[in-house]
């Protein structure tokens, strides 16, 4: 399982990758491999406020739907538009071509509710059982 260490995590399965006062978003390869072959991606709107550990989209697979959940709060300054026709790349890329959003965050101090990459780890193991 990749779990880069560049990176911060949500209880939910969610990446972030923070870049000032910027945080890309994506699911974990962890998460994307329980959904299994994502078949759609809902995207928020550029200029969407959006509160941590709120639903901000959703992932479809053949198997399930899923929410998206904020890491952290901010309002939407891009969304992976790339997506809509090739979903599959959160599947293929999910740390790269697959990340769904970017956010100008709102409270930098909400990262330190993140997990950190070992943190994650663990919390996996004890989900895989």
């Amino acid at each position: 399982m990749e779990v880069p260490e560049n990176l911060l995590y949500t209880q939910e399965h969610e990446w972030v990758r923070v870049d000032g006062k910027k945080a890309v978003v994506g699911v974990t390869q962890f998460a994307q491999e329980q959904l299994g072959d994502i078949v759609f991606v809902e995207l928020p709107e550029v200029g969407t406020l959006i509160e941590q550990e709120s639903p901000f989209g959703v992932v479809e697979s053949v198997k399930t739907v899923s929410d998206l959940y904020a890491p952290v709060s901010g309002t939407v300054t891009a969304s992976n538009k790339d997506l809509e026709a090739h979903p599959e790349q959160v599947n293929s890329e999910p740390y790269g071509n697959g990340w769904i959003i970017e956010i100008e965050i709102a409270d930098e101090k909400e990262l330190e509710k993140l997990m950190s990459p070992d943190d994650y780890i663990n919390q996996c193991e004890k989900e895989q059982g």
